[in-house]
Protein backbone atom coordinates (compact mmCIF):
# COMPACT_ATOMS: atom_id res chain seq x y z
CA UNK A 1 0.00 0.00 0.00
CA UNK A 2 1.55 3.69 -1.11
CA UNK A 3 0.66 6.55 1.01
CA UNK A 4 1.51 10.07 -0.90
CA UNK A 5 3.17 12.33 1.72
CA UNK A 6 2.60 16.29 0.75
CA UNK A 7 4.60 19.12 1.76
CA UNK A 8 2.08 21.83 2.55
CA UNK A 9 3.10 24.55 5.19
CA UNK A 10 0.83 26.97 6.66
CA UNK A 11 1.15 29.16 9.89
CA UNK A 12 -0.77 28.38 12.71
CA UNK A 13 -3.04 31.57 13.92
CA UNK A 14 -1.07 33.03 17.42
CA UNK A 15 -1.36 35.85 19.08
CA UNK A 16 1.32 38.64 19.02
CA UNK A 17 4.44 39.12 21.41
CA UNK A 18 6.52 41.87 21.77
CA UNK A 19 10.05 41.86 23.05
CA UNK A 20 11.13 45.60 22.81
CA UNK A 21 10.75 46.81 18.72
CA UNK A 22 10.61 43.24 17.94
CA UNK A 23 6.91 41.73 17.04
CA UNK A 24 7.01 37.97 17.41
CA UNK A 25 3.87 35.59 16.28
CA UNK A 26 1.09 36.10 13.90
CA UNK A 27 2.43 36.64 10.72
CA UNK A 28 5.40 38.63 11.45
CA UNK A 29 8.57 36.81 10.19
CA UNK A 30 9.92 32.88 12.40
CA UNK A 31 12.92 34.88 14.34
CA UNK A 32 16.13 33.69 14.44
CA UNK A 33 17.82 33.16 17.84
CA UNK A 34 21.32 32.34 19.36
CA UNK A 35 22.59 32.08 22.91
CA UNK A 36 25.88 34.11 23.86
CA UNK A 37 28.12 31.43 25.91
CA UNK A 38 30.45 34.55 27.30
CA UNK A 39 31.03 35.09 30.84
CA UNK A 40 28.47 37.60 31.12
CA UNK A 41 30.60 39.79 33.24
CA UNK A 42 32.90 39.76 30.77
CA UNK A 43 31.29 42.81 29.19
CA UNK A 44 34.05 43.23 26.34
CA UNK A 45 33.72 39.56 25.05
CA UNK A 46 29.93 39.67 25.67
CA UNK A 47 29.72 42.86 23.15
CA UNK A 48 31.90 41.30 20.86
CA UNK A 49 29.75 37.92 20.78
CA UNK A 50 26.26 39.41 20.13
CA UNK A 51 27.52 41.55 17.30
CA UNK A 52 29.15 38.01 15.42
CA UNK A 53 25.76 36.64 16.15
CA UNK A 54 23.60 39.71 15.39
CA UNK A 55 25.69 39.89 11.91
CA UNK A 56 25.14 36.79 10.83
CA UNK A 57 21.34 37.12 11.09
CA UNK A 58 20.31 36.42 14.93
CA UNK A 59 17.43 38.76 15.92
CA UNK A 60 17.38 37.95 19.29
CA UNK A 61 20.77 36.83 21.63
CA UNK A 62 20.17 35.53 25.15
CA UNK A 63 22.48 35.66 28.04
CA UNK A 64 22.90 33.38 31.00
CA UNK A 65 22.09 35.37 34.10
CA UNK A 66 22.56 33.05 37.07
CA UNK A 67 22.48 36.02 39.48
CA UNK A 68 22.15 40.03 40.06
CA UNK A 69 25.56 40.86 39.22
CA UNK A 70 24.81 38.92 35.73
CA UNK A 71 21.52 41.10 35.27
CA UNK A 72 23.69 44.59 35.95
CA UNK A 73 26.07 43.23 33.63
CA UNK A 74 23.53 42.20 31.13
CA UNK A 75 22.44 46.26 31.51
CA UNK A 76 25.83 46.86 30.76
CA UNK A 77 25.81 44.90 27.61
CA UNK A 78 22.58 46.53 26.28
CA UNK A 79 24.09 50.09 26.96
CA UNK A 80 27.60 49.44 25.10
CA UNK A 81 25.32 48.00 22.01
CA UNK A 82 22.50 50.74 22.37
CA UNK A 83 25.51 53.35 21.96
CA UNK A 84 26.42 51.62 18.95
CA UNK A 85 23.14 51.64 17.44
CA UNK A 86 22.39 48.07 17.79
CA UNK A 87 18.59 47.53 18.90
CA UNK A 88 18.33 44.03 18.68
CA UNK A 89 16.31 42.43 22.03
CA UNK A 90 18.28 41.29 25.05
CA UNK A 91 17.17 38.13 26.68
CA UNK A 92 18.25 37.21 30.03
CA UNK A 93 18.16 33.10 30.88
CA UNK A 94 17.64 32.94 34.30
CA UNK A 95 17.60 29.50 36.73
CA UNK A 96 16.69 28.40 40.43
CA UNK A 97 16.47 32.08 41.85
CA UNK A 98 13.11 34.35 40.84
CA UNK A 99 14.89 37.02 42.17
CA UNK A 100 17.07 37.57 39.86
CA UNK A 101 14.10 37.14 37.43
CA UNK A 102 12.94 40.39 38.79
CA UNK A 103 16.17 42.30 38.84
CA UNK A 104 16.61 41.31 34.90
CA UNK A 105 12.87 42.28 33.89
CA UNK A 106 13.61 45.89 34.51
CA UNK A 107 17.23 46.34 32.55
CA UNK A 108 16.06 44.37 29.10
CA UNK A 109 13.97 43.31 26.84
CA UNK A 110 12.87 39.56 27.92
CA UNK A 111 13.34 36.96 30.58
CA UNK A 112 13.34 33.20 29.97
CA UNK A 113 12.53 31.79 32.89
CA UNK A 114 12.35 27.80 33.51
CA UNK A 115 8.98 26.03 34.95
CA UNK A 116 11.13 23.67 36.69
CA UNK A 117 13.27 25.66 38.84
CA UNK A 118 11.32 29.03 39.12
CA UNK A 119 10.19 28.29 42.53
CA UNK A 120 10.48 24.31 43.11
CA UNK A 121 13.64 23.20 44.79
CA UNK A 122 16.51 21.76 42.95
CA UNK A 123 15.43 18.52 41.59
CA UNK A 124 16.71 15.90 44.05
CA UNK A 125 14.96 12.65 41.82
CA UNK A 126 12.70 12.14 44.09
CA UNK A 127 8.55 10.58 44.24
CA UNK A 128 6.69 13.31 46.13
CA UNK A 129 3.07 11.75 46.95
CA UNK A 130 1.14 15.32 46.93
CA UNK A 131 -2.41 15.25 48.58
CA UNK A 132 -4.69 17.18 46.40
CA UNK A 133 -4.51 20.04 48.88
CA UNK A 134 -0.76 19.78 49.04
CA UNK A 135 -0.63 19.71 45.38
CA UNK A 136 -2.80 23.06 44.87
CA UNK A 137 -1.05 24.96 48.17
CA UNK A 138 2.09 24.13 46.40
CA UNK A 139 0.23 26.10 42.84
CA UNK A 140 -0.93 28.96 45.06
CA UNK A 141 2.74 29.60 46.08
CA UNK A 142 3.60 29.37 42.40
CA UNK A 143 0.67 31.74 41.67
CA UNK A 144 2.23 34.40 44.53
CA UNK A 145 5.66 34.31 43.56
CA UNK A 146 5.14 34.49 39.69
CA UNK A 147 2.39 37.39 39.71
CA UNK A 148 5.37 39.35 41.13
CA UNK A 149 7.61 39.49 38.11
CA UNK A 150 4.67 39.62 35.71
CA UNK A 151 3.88 42.74 37.64
CA UNK A 152 7.54 43.67 37.02
CA UNK A 153 7.25 42.76 33.59
CA UNK A 154 3.96 45.14 32.95
CA UNK A 155 5.65 47.91 34.54
CA UNK A 156 8.99 47.89 31.96
CA UNK A 157 6.82 46.35 28.83
CA UNK A 158 9.06 43.32 29.28
CA UNK A 159 8.60 40.12 27.39
CA UNK A 160 8.68 36.35 29.27
CA UNK A 161 9.53 33.23 27.86
CA UNK A 162 8.43 30.21 29.81
CA UNK A 163 10.95 27.75 29.11
CA UNK A 164 10.10 24.04 29.79
CA UNK A 165 13.03 21.41 29.25
CA UNK A 166 12.45 17.84 29.55
CA UNK A 167 15.80 17.74 31.42
CA UNK A 168 14.89 20.18 33.99
CA UNK A 169 11.69 18.95 34.99
CA UNK A 170 10.68 19.71 38.86
CA UNK A 171 10.08 16.78 41.12
CA UNK A 172 6.48 17.74 42.27
CA UNK A 173 5.77 18.15 38.11
CA UNK A 174 7.16 14.29 37.29
CA UNK A 175 5.57 12.65 40.44
CA UNK A 176 2.28 13.72 39.08
CA UNK A 177 2.95 13.09 35.70
CA UNK A 178 5.87 11.29 35.59
CA UNK A 179 9.13 12.12 32.62
CA UNK A 180 6.37 12.35 29.88
CA UNK A 181 5.34 14.97 27.38
CA UNK A 182 1.98 15.52 29.10
CA UNK A 183 4.35 16.56 32.51
CA UNK A 184 6.31 19.19 30.44
CA UNK A 185 3.27 20.22 29.22
CA UNK A 186 1.82 20.69 32.23
CA UNK A 187 4.53 22.43 33.56
CA UNK A 188 3.98 25.08 31.02
CA UNK A 189 0.48 25.23 31.23
CA UNK A 190 0.58 25.91 35.07
CA UNK A 191 2.31 29.19 34.14
CA UNK A 192 0.20 29.99 31.20
CA UNK A 193 -3.31 30.00 32.65
CA UNK A 194 -1.71 32.85 35.25
CA UNK A 195 -0.74 34.80 32.26
CA UNK A 196 -3.82 34.32 31.29
CA UNK A 197 -5.74 35.46 34.78
CA UNK A 198 -3.63 38.24 35.01
CA UNK A 199 -4.27 39.71 31.53
CA UNK A 200 -0.34 39.23 30.53
CA UNK A 201 0.29 38.94 27.00
CA UNK A 202 3.72 39.47 25.46
CA UNK A 203 4.54 35.65 26.58
CA UNK A 204 6.72 32.97 24.42
CA UNK A 205 7.17 29.45 25.17
CA UNK A 206 9.11 26.70 24.20
CA UNK A 207 8.91 23.04 25.19
CA UNK A 208 12.52 21.70 24.08
CA UNK A 209 13.85 17.78 24.32
CA UNK A 210 17.28 16.02 22.85
CA UNK A 211 15.18 13.55 21.83
CA UNK A 212 13.29 14.62 18.97
CA UNK A 213 10.26 12.32 19.07
CA UNK A 214 9.63 13.81 22.47
CA UNK A 215 10.05 17.41 21.71
CA UNK A 216 7.69 16.65 18.53
CA UNK A 217 5.11 14.91 20.62
CA UNK A 218 5.68 17.82 23.17
CA UNK A 219 5.19 20.64 21.22
CA UNK A 220 1.99 19.00 19.23
CA UNK A 221 -0.02 18.16 22.62
CA UNK A 222 1.32 21.74 23.76
CA UNK A 223 -1.09 22.95 20.95
CA UNK A 224 -3.59 20.86 21.21
CA UNK A 225 -3.63 21.99 25.47
CA UNK A 226 -4.04 25.75 24.80
CA UNK A 227 -5.82 25.41 21.82
CA UNK A 228 -8.69 23.68 23.89
CA UNK A 229 -7.93 26.63 26.79
CA UNK A 230 -8.38 29.09 23.76
CA UNK A 231 -4.65 30.12 23.98
CA UNK A 232 -2.38 31.23 21.46
CA UNK A 233 0.77 32.29 22.39
CA UNK A 234 3.91 32.10 20.11
CA UNK A 235 6.45 29.16 19.95
CA UNK A 236 9.87 28.60 20.20
CA UNK A 237 11.48 25.89 18.65
CA UNK A 238 14.30 24.00 19.53
CA UNK A 239 16.09 20.38 20.21
CA UNK A 240 18.04 20.79 22.77
CA UNK A 241 21.79 19.63 22.96
CA UNK A 242 21.16 18.88 19.21
CA UNK A 243 25.40 18.16 19.02
CA UNK A 244 27.53 19.79 16.80
CA UNK A 245 28.75 19.02 12.83
CA UNK A 246 26.38 17.38 10.79
CA UNK A 247 24.60 15.02 13.01
CA UNK A 248 23.96 17.95 15.07
CA UNK A 249 22.40 19.98 11.98
CA UNK A 250 20.13 16.75 11.04
CA UNK A 251 19.12 15.88 14.85
CA UNK A 252 18.00 19.38 14.59
CA UNK A 253 16.23 19.86 11.61
CA UNK A 254 14.48 16.11 12.01
CA UNK A 255 12.37 17.85 14.76
CA UNK A 256 12.05 21.28 13.75
CA UNK A 257 11.40 20.85 10.36
CA UNK A 258 8.34 18.46 11.43
CA UNK A 259 7.39 21.31 13.08
CA UNK A 260 7.75 23.83 10.93
CA UNK A 261 6.34 21.87 7.85
CA UNK A 262 2.84 22.15 10.35
CA UNK A 263 2.60 25.55 10.45
CA UNK A 264 3.82 25.51 14.14
CA UNK A 265 6.90 27.98 15.27
CA UNK A 266 7.42 31.89 15.86
CA UNK A 267 10.61 31.58 16.90
CA UNK A 268 13.67 28.84 16.18
CA UNK A 269 17.07 28.20 17.66
CA UNK A 270 19.31 25.49 16.67
CA UNK A 271 21.16 24.43 19.79
CA UNK A 272 25.16 23.25 18.79
CA UNK A 273 27.98 22.81 20.23
CA UNK A 274 29.62 25.60 18.27
CA UNK A 275 30.12 29.20 17.90
CA UNK A 276 26.60 30.84 18.39
CA UNK A 277 27.00 32.89 15.70
CA UNK A 278 27.19 29.62 13.62
CA UNK A 279 23.63 28.36 14.34
CA UNK A 280 22.49 31.48 12.40
CA UNK A 281 23.05 30.44 8.88
CA UNK A 282 21.72 26.94 9.72
CA UNK A 283 18.60 28.11 11.67
CA UNK A 284 17.36 30.68 8.29
CA UNK A 285 18.17 27.68 5.76
CA UNK A 286 15.97 25.88 7.78
CA UNK A 287 13.27 28.10 7.87
CA UNK A 288 13.44 29.05 4.19
CA UNK A 289 13.73 25.95 2.76
CA UNK A 290 10.47 24.30 5.45
CA UNK A 291 8.24 27.56 4.63
CA UNK A 292 8.95 28.31 1.05
CA UNK A 293 10.83 25.98 -1.18
CA UNK A 294 9.15 24.60 -3.98
CA UNK A 295 7.30 21.22 -3.16
CA UNK A 296 8.02 20.78 -6.78
CA UNK A 297 11.22 19.58 -5.77
CA UNK A 298 10.87 16.55 -3.63
CA UNK A 299 8.39 13.67 -3.17
CA UNK A 300 7.77 11.36 -0.46
CA UNK A 301 5.57 8.08 0.20
CA UNK A 302 5.57 5.36 1.93
CA UNK A 303 5.28 1.95 0.30
CA UNK A 304 4.88 -1.04 2.54
CA UNK A 305 6.70 0.07 5.63
CA UNK A 306 9.72 1.63 3.70
CA UNK A 307 9.89 5.70 3.12
CA UNK A 308 10.86 6.52 -0.27
CA UNK A 309 12.20 10.04 -0.65
CA UNK A 310 12.94 11.71 -3.91
CA UNK A 311 14.52 14.91 -4.97
CA UNK A 312 15.71 17.29 -7.30
CA UNK A 313 17.64 19.63 -5.09
CA UNK A 314 19.94 21.79 -6.23
CA UNK A 315 21.54 22.42 -3.35
CA UNK A 316 25.18 21.55 -2.40
CA UNK A 317 25.48 18.27 0.23
CA UNK A 318 25.75 20.18 3.63
CA UNK A 319 22.43 22.36 2.97
CA UNK A 320 21.04 19.10 0.92
CA UNK A 321 21.39 17.08 3.92
CA UNK A 322 19.66 19.44 6.18
CA UNK A 323 16.48 19.81 3.51
CA UNK A 324 15.91 16.15 3.60
CA UNK A 325 16.28 15.81 7.53
CA UNK A 326 13.50 18.74 7.83
CA UNK A 327 11.29 17.02 5.12
CA UNK A 328 11.65 14.21 6.36
CA UNK A 329 10.85 14.38 10.25
CA UNK A 330 7.23 14.43 9.90
CA UNK A 331 7.08 11.62 7.90
CA UNK A 332 9.14 9.16 10.01
CA UNK A 333 7.10 10.30 13.01
CA UNK A 334 3.94 10.33 11.86
CA UNK A 335 4.46 6.75 9.42
CA UNK A 336 5.98 4.76 11.29
CA UNK A 337 8.24 3.28 8.67
CA UNK A 338 11.40 1.60 10.00
CA UNK A 339 13.33 1.70 6.76
CA UNK A 340 14.12 4.87 4.67
CA UNK A 341 15.60 5.08 0.52
CA UNK A 342 16.72 8.08 -0.60
CA UNK A 343 17.20 9.08 -4.12
CA UNK A 344 18.99 12.00 -5.60
CA UNK A 345 20.42 12.42 -9.73
CA UNK A 346 23.93 13.73 -8.52
CA UNK A 347 24.62 12.65 -4.86
CA UNK A 348 26.37 8.70 -4.70
CA UNK A 349 24.41 6.03 -3.20
CA UNK A 350 26.65 5.43 -0.06
CA UNK A 351 26.54 8.92 0.43
CA UNK A 352 22.95 8.87 0.03
CA UNK A 353 22.47 4.99 2.15
CA UNK A 354 24.75 6.62 5.10
CA UNK A 355 22.21 9.77 4.93
CA UNK A 356 19.38 8.20 4.97
CA UNK A 357 20.82 6.05 8.29
CA UNK A 358 21.39 9.46 9.82
CA UNK A 359 18.28 10.57 9.96
CA UNK A 360 16.72 7.47 10.93
CA UNK A 361 19.06 7.57 13.77
CA UNK A 362 18.25 11.25 14.62
CA UNK A 363 14.39 10.60 14.69
CA UNK A 364 15.41 7.76 17.03
CA UNK A 365 14.41 4.70 14.46
CA UNK A 366 17.85 3.13 14.82
CA UNK A 367 20.93 3.66 16.38
CA UNK A 368 23.55 2.37 13.98
CA UNK A 369 26.51 4.08 15.47
CA UNK A 370 27.19 5.91 18.75
CA UNK A 371 25.32 8.90 19.49
CA UNK A 372 26.33 12.12 21.14
CA UNK A 373 23.54 14.56 22.68
CA UNK A 374 25.87 17.88 23.68
CA UNK A 375 24.78 21.63 24.88
CA UNK A 376 25.52 24.43 23.32
CA UNK A 377 27.67 25.81 26.36
CA UNK A 378 26.52 29.04 27.70
CA UNK A 379 27.85 31.26 30.57
CA UNK A 380 27.53 28.53 33.05
CA UNK A 381 29.76 26.48 31.35
CA UNK A 382 33.63 26.44 33.07
CA UNK A 383 35.29 24.50 30.34
CA UNK A 384 35.94 24.05 27.06
CA UNK A 385 33.07 22.39 25.68
CA UNK A 386 34.14 21.88 22.02
CA UNK A 387 37.23 20.43 22.99
CA UNK A 388 35.63 18.18 25.20
CA UNK A 389 33.01 16.93 22.32
CA UNK A 390 35.78 16.84 20.12
CA UNK A 391 38.05 14.67 22.77
CA UNK A 392 34.69 12.59 24.25
CA UNK A 393 33.82 12.13 20.30
CA UNK A 394 37.77 10.66 19.28
CA UNK A 395 38.11 8.56 21.97
CA UNK A 396 34.97 6.73 21.73
CA UNK A 397 33.92 7.16 17.74
CA UNK A 398 34.84 3.50 17.64
CA UNK A 399 32.31 2.10 19.63
CA UNK A 400 28.80 1.08 18.24
CA UNK A 401 25.34 1.53 19.64
CA UNK A 402 25.56 3.63 22.67
CA UNK A 403 24.60 7.31 23.42
CA UNK A 404 27.04 9.54 25.38
CA UNK A 405 26.26 13.21 26.65
CA UNK A 406 28.51 16.22 27.37
CA UNK A 407 26.87 18.86 29.35
CA UNK A 408 28.04 22.21 30.48
CA UNK A 409 26.91 22.22 34.03
CA UNK A 410 24.12 20.90 35.97
CA UNK A 411 20.94 22.82 34.57
CA UNK A 412 19.71 20.03 32.37
CA UNK A 413 22.26 17.57 32.80
CA UNK A 414 21.39 14.59 34.59
CA UNK A 415 17.64 15.17 33.16
CA UNK A 416 18.09 15.88 29.56
CA UNK A 417 20.69 12.85 29.31
CA UNK A 418 18.71 10.52 31.49
CA UNK A 419 18.55 7.94 28.58
CA UNK A 420 22.04 8.45 27.71
CA UNK A 421 24.23 5.83 28.67
CA UNK A 422 27.16 7.81 29.60
CA UNK A 423 27.39 11.30 30.98
CA UNK A 424 30.22 13.29 31.09
CA UNK A 425 28.91 16.88 32.81
CA UNK A 426 30.41 20.24 33.78
CA UNK A 427 30.83 20.32 37.55
CA UNK A 428 32.95 23.67 38.45
CA UNK A 429 35.85 25.84 36.81
CA UNK A 430 38.15 22.32 35.08
CA UNK A 431 36.19 20.32 36.85
CA UNK A 432 34.05 16.92 35.45
CA UNK A 433 31.43 14.84 37.14
CA UNK A 434 30.79 11.01 35.11
CA UNK A 435 27.53 9.41 35.03
CA UNK A 436 26.40 6.25 34.22
CA UNK A 437 22.65 6.74 33.69
CA UNK A 438 21.11 9.48 36.13
CA UNK A 439 23.88 7.63 38.59
CA UNK A 440 27.10 10.08 38.99
CA UNK A 441 30.07 7.57 39.61
CA UNK A 442 32.86 9.83 39.89
CA UNK A 443 32.56 13.46 41.19
CA UNK A 444 34.05 16.28 40.71
CA UNK A 445 37.85 14.61 38.57
CA UNK A 446 39.93 16.98 36.73
CA UNK A 447 39.13 17.70 33.29
CA UNK A 448 42.76 16.09 32.02
CA UNK A 449 41.60 13.06 33.11
CA UNK A 450 37.78 12.91 32.53
CA UNK A 451 38.38 11.17 29.53
CA UNK A 452 40.40 8.37 30.09
CA UNK A 453 38.30 8.35 33.48
CA UNK A 454 35.03 7.85 30.92
CA UNK A 455 36.92 5.63 28.55
CA UNK A 456 37.55 2.93 32.06
CA UNK A 457 33.95 3.54 32.79
CA UNK A 458 32.62 2.06 29.61
CA UNK A 459 34.94 -0.76 29.73
CA UNK A 460 34.21 -1.74 33.13
CA UNK A 461 30.29 -1.41 32.08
Amino acid sequence: MTTEISFSHSRRLTTTAQAGSLSIGSDYPIRIQSMANTDTNDIGASVLQARRIIAAGGELVRFTTQGSREAESLALIRQQLRAEGIQTPLVADVHFNPNVADTAAALVEKVRINPGNYVDPARKFVHIDYTDAEYAAELKRLRERFVRLLDICKRHHTALRIGVNHGSLSDRIMSRYGDTPAGMVESCMEFLRICVEEGFADVVISVKASTTRVMVETVRLLVLTMDQENMHFPLHLGVTEAGEGEDGRIRSAVGIGALLSEGIGDTVRVSLSEAPEAEIPVARELVRWTTSAAPSLRHCFCNDGTLHYHSSDSAGWSDFCLHAAADLGKPLFDTGCKQLLIRHPVFSRDQLDTLAKDILQAAGVVRYKTEYISCPGCGRTLFDLQQAVADVKAATSHLKGLKIAVMGCIVNGPGEMADADYGYVGAGRGRVSLYKGKNCVLKNIPEDGAVPALLRLIEEG
